[in-house]
């Protein structure tokens, strides 16, 4: 607390120096939303103060970033004065300090660790939100009906939406297979809602759109850190067998769409019946898990600016961590042997905080879907491919390169399937948004949810190849 009083104390004299005196805030005016940018290296975060009235002498604080889908998180404001502002988050463990201008504007720092960044709140009348125009809106000109189904083999309830157009007659349809990770139905990420922008275009334009909340997540029953890309493959199994007993579905023309690892699912489907009319694959994976990780990591940073040694030594400490998950079945010798690694030995002497950042790492990956992602190779699966596929990617994909596209046609020709179309996308990221780099950091920055003209060839295809 002191060393933190003291940072709160350098603030203001610092300010003070550069010629700007402080101002009372009037107690009347502190409640409400104070707004502001923070930049950092790669990315520019909204950080979002939502005070409200004190009560019995406690004020509530909590804090969004919008960026990084982080909300409500609990705050406390620990100096009380009428002309400066100190707030603390310890579940992300922040602080802002500063001094307030006028009734609307405080000056001061955000900090974590003693790395200090210029913050300048200002008081709005609402908090700001993520632009994304693309998200649908009512009324709407086809059915939506929130319906679940049982996965016989795991004994879960799945739990999701569908849309259907709202003429006379039956339709194709499509199950939508999101990426890895506990994603909604909609496979909201950063205020992007994906899967809900494609049913809303394939139901306006005749098609049919099953999309599901992951495994615990929603509506759906189970744990996603619990299953592995087989189990997930089960459950769309199941959904593809609810939308043959819907009466207004053509059963000739079920489709599947994967995104990401939905893509490397989409096979593990199609392998398992012959009724599967088609797939396609979002920036599926079409190489072994491990070597994408691999080439994920040093696209990523180099989109980030991280030096190449950097890379190279980051690749290898990854070898390291990848070596001991594919050899120890021990869980609990394999947590051991990773905080030796992630920590370089200095576990026992971290605090709390750095003890939980390590551990939150280790639980990401010792773990049975990752453990099955990292080893998995999908050529195999793609060989037993007989249905056609369509396999798309963005040049600027961070997290699986375009060169996937290659593995995939090839594991498919040898398997006898030449029913294949590939496209490659020159401005597209892994969300299939133009971008600059493709970095993570950019996703939450653009408002476009997904590339129109990604939408017009998946349609045009679908019709292409259901007509034939």
């Amino acid at each position: 607390m002191k060393n933190q009083y003291r940072l709160g104390l350098f603030v203001l004299i610092t300010l003070f120096l550069f010629g700007l005196k402080p101002a009372k805030a009037q107690p009347d005016t502190i409640s409400g939303y104070w707004v502001g940018k923070v930049d950092l290296p790669s990315i520019k975060l909204t950080v979002v103060f939502h005070i409200l009235p004190a009560v019995d002498g406690t004020q509530q604080i909590t804090l969004d970033i919008p960026e990084q889908e982080a909300t409500n998180l609990a705050c406390v404001r620990e100096i009380s004065s009428a002309d400066s502002l100190r707030i603390s988050t310890a579940e992300i463990n922040r602080t802002f300090a500063g001094i307030f201008l006028n009734d609307t504007a405080v000056k001061g720092e955000w900090t974590k660790n003693r790395v200090h960044i210029p913050l300048t709140l200002i008081k709005k009348s609402k908090a700001p939100g993520l632009y994304r125009p693309q998200t649908p809106k009512a009324p709407f000109p086809y059915y939506i009906e929130e319906v679940s189904y049982i996965n016989k083999q795991s004994g879960f309830k799945i739990a999701g939406t569908l849309t259907v157009p709202n003429t006379i007659g039956t339709y194709p349809a499509v199950i939508l297979i999101s990426g890895s990770g506990a994603q909604d139905r909609d496979e909201t990420i950063f205020g992007h809602k994906m899967f809900w922008v494609l049913a809303d275009y394939f139901a306006r334009n005749g098609i049919a759109v099953l999309r599901i909340d992951d495994r615990g997540v929603g509506g759906s029953e189970g744990s996603v850190s619990n299953a592995t890309s087989e189990d997930f493959a089960s459950d769309v199994l199941a959904g593809f067998t609810f939308l043959e007993d819907r009466s207004e579905i053509d059963k000739e023309k079920i489709g599947l769409i994967g995104h990401s690892e939905g893509g490397l699912i989409a096979p593990l489907v199609a392998a398992k019946t012959t009724d599967i009319a088609f797939f396609i694959m979002m920036a599926g994976p079409g190489m072994v898990g491990e070597q994408i990780l691999y080439e994920q990591n040093a696209l990523a940073l180099k989109a980030a600016g991280v030096p190449e040694i950097s890379i190279k030594q980051s690749r290898m400490v990854n070898q390291r961590i990848f070596e001991i998950i594919k050899t120890e079945s021990d869980s609990v010798k394999t947590q051991e042997q990773l905080r030796l690694i992630l920590s370089q030995g200095f576990y026992p002497g971290m605090n709390d905080e750095m003890k939980a950042a390590v551990d939150a790492k280790i639980a990401g990956v010792n773990n049975s879907w990752f453990r099955y992602f990292l080893t998995y190779d999908p050529r195999p699966t793609l060989r037993k491919v007989k249905c056609p596929v369509l396999a798309i990617n963005g040049v600027k994909d961070v997290q699986v390169p375009v060169a996937n596209l290659d593995s995939i046609k090839l594991a498919l020709l040898a398997g006898g399937n030449t029913n294949i179309t590939t496209k490659a996308f020159e401005n597209l990221n892994h969300l299939f948004q133009n971008c600059q780099t493709g970095s993570v950091a950019e996703y939450s920055q653009i408002e476009e949810t997904i590339d129109p003209e990604v939408l017009k060839l998946m349609k045009i295809w679908i019709e292409e190849t259901i007509n034939k």
